[in-house]
């Protein structure tokens, strides 16, 4: 058996971490049972800027683009349907990004959530309510990603804006810059630390950013590909992608 989560990924940058995930699934030997595969193909959606500004992200989550990548994306014949992106779906707040993942399920037909909503039911998988924010965001959008944590119950103890201009300069970033990323941005108060932009390259790096600041870290394809087959039914475990990914499911 195979579970298909397609993800609906805005324009170009990093991608093609969901292929290396896909790929550290199957290696681990797919669920529980055994014998089931993933696939995870990316749909490209359509954006006009790539910017790090409020106005560009609200333009990239317009219902018209979310919609028709969606139909596209039903030619995958998937399980579930993720909208792989964090800004796109936080600048919209806890309401208008719920109500987005639900236009989304209403016109395929299909579960459907985006990449904040993951953020916030990680948090609550692996039991924190504490957290971390290295941001590649200017903090005008930052900020709003504070707040719609705030919202999902989860308190953000230090939020470290990098001032990252766009999506194609933050796919830049090896895992060098991403754990100094983190070392400016940890707290000892934070029970987990977050990396919330879809445009970062994290796949491959994320057992080892935990292991350097001996805590969770969550990133944006992380938690979107994890909640996407959450919502398939199929949580593998997958050390190599973290500490989310060794969580079971809850019975029932």
């Amino acid at each position: 058996m195979t579970t298909t989560v397609a993800m609906l990924y805005p324009g170009h940058a990093a991608e093609d971490d969901y292929p290396l995930i896909e790929a550290a699934v199957n290696a681990a030997g797919g669920d529980a049972e055994g014998g089931s595969r993933v696939r995870l193909p990316v749909v490209i959606t359509d954006i006009d800027s790539d910017d790090h500004t409020v106005d560009a992200m609200l333009s990239v989550g317009e219902e018209h683009r979310l919609i028709g990548g969606a139909r596209l994306a039903t030619e995958q014949q998937p399980d579930a349907l993720m909208w792989a992106c964090t800004s796109g779906s936080f600048l919209y707040g806890w309401k208008g990004a719920r109500e987005q993942a639900q236009r989304l399920a209403d016109a395929t037909g299909l579960p459907a959530s985006s990449t904040s909503l993951a953020f916030a039911a990680a948090c609550a998988a692996i039991d924190v309510s504490r957290v971390a924010i290295a941001a590649t965001y200017p903090e005008p959008v930052a900020s709003r990603f504070t707040d719609f944590l705030g919202d999902a119950g989860i308190e953000v103890v230090r939020l470290t804006s990098h001032d990252i201009e766009t999506a194609t300069k933050a796919g830049e970033l090896d895992g060098d810059g991403l754990s100094a990323m983190l070392n400016r941005s940890d707290s000892p108060r934070a029970q987990a630390l977050l990396i919330p932009d879809t445009a970062l390259h994290t796949a491959m790096w994320v057992a080892d950013l935990e292991r350097r600041a001996a805590k969770p870290v969550l990133t944006a394809n992380q938690v979107t590909a994890w909640m996407g087959l959450r919502l398939a039914g199929n949580t593998p475990a997958t050390p190599e992608l973290g500490t989310l990914f060794t969580v079971r499911p809850a019975a029932g």
